[in-house]
């Protein structure tokens, strides 16, 4: 279904748009980022939040290190923006790292948790959950994208194959 090459162009892509992201949100002043903008979790700051724990969230299932605890309820508010800047590219190269690790074995097993939200335990093919990753990633970025835009911010290009063969580093 899904290679670890795609794993990690995927994890290239994730990190090269979060720091595009972050770059023209840091151009905003902290009420713009905190303004609520209509999304489902209101503001840049708060969605940007919740992606971040989601992400954490999966990459632990994923790799077995650390989630985040709390709640997807708990999650707009988890995070500052000064937190938000400083955890960002520390997730990034997490998930990065697994994508340069993860085998071709690992995407055909399948992977357990219990979901707070559904209230049960669940198990579903490994390959699938990367996917929903780094589309929940993509979703909400793109959310984000469409607040930075209204309130004036520019953002890099999104798309695929615009992408650099390398990401900058965090600058």
């Amino acid at each position: 279904m899904i290679t670890p090459a795609y794993c990690q162009m995927m994890a290239r892509y994730n990190a090269w748009q979060n720091q595009s992201l972050f770059h023209a949100a840091a151009g905003l002043s902290g009420s713009a980022r905190e303004m609520d903008r209509g999304a489902f979790f209101g503001s840049i700051r708060a969605t940007l939040s919740h992606l971040m724990w989601g992400d954490q969230i999966w990459i632990a299932r994923l790799d077995g290190g650390q989630g985040p605890g709390g709640s997807i309820a708990d999650s707009p508010a988890r995070y500052d923006w000064t937190t938000l800047w400083a955890e960002r590219p520390k997730l990034d190269a997490r998930i990065a790292a697994w994508a340069w690790m993860v085998t071709p074995g690992e995407l055909e097993g399948e992977i357990g948790w219990h979901s707070f939200a559904l209230g049960r335990a669940l198990t579903k093919p490994t390959a699938e959950c990367v996917m929903h990753m780094f589309n929940h990633q993509t979703h909400h970025r793109g959310q984000v994208h469409a607040m930075l835009t209204a309130a004036g911010a520019r953002t890099d290009d999104t798309d695929i194959p615009f992408m650099p063969t390398e990401v900058p580093e965090w600058r």
